[in-house]
Formats: structure tokens, C-alpha cells, sequence
């Protein structure tokens, strides 16, 4: 009996150091952080957690020192750190004997984002990509409504929020601001109250007033409610109108380039939105996320970030 059991837990401990452990612990020290480790490598914060845990009860000794700013290694981390980089090396240098067969793309990425930054945004890099993989297929489901990565078989869904699902991956891989827009060669406003009296284009639904926060960079706030004279799920439509004259087009400054024909009129004034300021790539956790998805966001955060 007693042998059985030392047998059990010398297994556990075999299985909680094998390579794919030693190569974990070294790119989390060489990321600095499990936040950052998770990122790179596809993970949840909290899944990093588990497995360093595991790590630390199957040698018996902490590792991390931990803080609320700062991660670093123990003694006893700094001695299994050497050995970790090692396997680390050796994996990385079988990787890139394979580089070229696995620099070939292929199969279909199904896709999700808010039409505005699927058109504006994200077409032109997801054509850019396919250029350079032609293996590559998108299936592309630019639609408000929020996807179920798991249950809808979606690899990407990209979504304007401050709170992505605890157990999606999230990375942030655009940050952006809602502002006033006017037809070009508009005089500037005079501060977010003289909004009340234009003529307002918003997206959504808009029959009633509604209340808006516009936040200064220098940190002031003013509160206001706004009176649509034409609202829609279209903002191209919206973005055509301002363009011609017909009001201020409340707009993410991504689908307003220089050459748009419209101006900024409130500069230095954002409108609050409770979605956040950052568009987050959400994907599932690995084994589940895809290979080709994680290549992709590579692309795209090195484009946008």
C-alpha cells in the first residue's frame, strides 16, 4: 500500500515537471508577468495560475515571489529557471526547423466583429493576410449581436468592451474614441452643449432623447441630452449624411480617415461609452483556440497596437 501510494505520487510529480511544464515556467518568467504569459501564449490568467501552482506543490517550493506589481524568481525559481531555458531552446529550435511548413495557412477562420470596425477596420488586414497565406479561407459574420465563440464555432470575435468573458482570452488590439463629426470646413463647437442645437446622427435606437457624457482630455465632464434628427444601425449612411451637411455624426474615430471629408468638431472631447475604449479580440482558451486564429491576432496587434 505504501508503496503504491510513493509510486502515485511520484507520477504526479513526473507529470506536474514534465517538458510542456519546464517550457511554461520559462516563458512566464520570460514574460515578467502571468497576465502577459497568458497572452502570449493563448491562456486564461487563470489557468497560468493552476499550472504554476501545480509546479510549486510538485517540488515544494514557491518559485514566483509575487506582489501586486511585480512578479520575480524565488532561489529555488532561479535554479530551475536555468534548466527550464534549456527545454525552452530546444522546443523554439525544433519550431523553427518547422517554420516553413507552418508558416502555410490554411483551413477557414470564422470570424465575428461589429460591422463598423469589420468594414473599416479589419477587412483591409484580413485581405492583407490572405495575401500572405492564400491557404486561407474567412467566413466573416460582421453582426452587433454578441456571438458565442464555443457554441457558434467562432475563432475570432472582436467586441468593444471594459468586461470580456472570464474564460475567453482577451487581448486588446485597438483603442479608440467616439466623437463629433461635421462636413468639412465646419467651424469648431463651442464646447459638447451646443450639441442641443444641432441636428444629431446617431446609431442605435434613438426616438427619445438621450443622455451623453462628453469627457475632456484635461478631465472635465459635461452631461447633456442629445435629440436625434436621424438615427439607424447604418453609420456609413450616417457618415454619408454628416458629410453632405446634414448634421454631427457621432462616430469611432477608425471610420473617420483624414481623407473622409469630415472634421472634428469638439477637438479634445470624447463621448463616454460604457463599452470601454478598447476593441478586444476574444478567443477560446488553447487546446481549444486555433492555431491560425493566434497567427492572425499576431498580425493584426503588430498593425494595430
Amino acid at each position: 500500500m505504501k508503496l503504491s501510494i510513493s509510486r502515485s505520487r511520484r507520477t504526479a510529480a513526473d507529470q506536474a515537471l514534465d517538458a510542456n511544464a519546464l517550457e511554461l515556467f520559462a516563458r512566464i518568467a520570460q514574460a515578467g508577468s502571468f497576465a502577459r504569459a497568458a497572452r502570449e501564449l493563448g491562456l486564461t490568467r487563470a489557468a497560468v495560475s493552476r499550472r504554476v501552482a501545480a509546479i510549486e506543490a510538485a517540488v515544494g517550493l514557491a518559485l514566483f515571489a509575487r506582489s501586486t506589481r511585480s512578479l520575480s524568481l524565488t532561489e529555488a525559481g532561479r535554479r530551475l529557471h536555468a534548466r527550464a531555458r534549456a527545454v525552452l531552446e530546444a522546443a523554439e529550435g525544433a519550431r523553427l526547423a518547422l517554420r516553413s511548413e507552418r508558416d502555410m495557412l490554411g483551413g477557414t477562420l470564422r470570424i465575428s466583429a461589429a460591422p463598423v470596425f469589420g468594414v473599416h477596420v479589419l477587412a483591409p488586414l484580413l485581405a492583407r493576410f490572405q495575401s500572405l497565406h492564400p491557404a486561407l479561407r474567412y467566413e466573416l459574420m460582421f453582426t452587433y449581436r454578441k456571438v458565442d465563440l464555443l457554441r457558434e464555432g467562432v475563432d475570432i470575435a472582436f467586441r468593444a468592451t471594459a468586461r470580456p468573458p472570464e474564460d475567453w482570452v482577451a487581448q486588446a488590439v485597438l483603442r479608440y474614441a467616439v466623437r463629433a463629426y461635421g462636413a468639412a470646413g465646419s467651424e469648431p463647437l463651442n464646447g459638447p452643449q451646443a450639441l442641443s442645437e444641432r441636428i444629431c446622427l446617431l446609431v442605435g435606437q434613438h426616438e427619445e432623447p438621450s443622455a451623453a457624457i462628453w469627457v475632456h482630455e484635461s478631465g472635465e465632464q459635461v452631461e447633456l441630452s442629445l435629440q436625434a434628427g436621424a438615427w439607424g444601425n447604418d453609420l456609413d449612411a450616417l457618415l454619408v449624411m454628416a458629410k453632405h451637411g446634414d448634421g454631427v455624426v457621432l462616430s469611432p474615430d477608425f471610420c473617420v480617415p483624414p481623407d473622409a471629408g469630415l472634421v472634428d468638431l469638439l477637438p479634445g472631447w470624447r463621448l463616454d461609452v460604457q463599452e470601454g475604449e478598447w476593441i478586444q479580440a476574444l478567443t477560446l482558451p488553447m487546446p481549444a483556440g486555433s492555431e491560425t486564429a493566434r497567427a492572425l491576432l499576431h498580425f493584426l496587434r503588430q498593425q494595430l497596437v
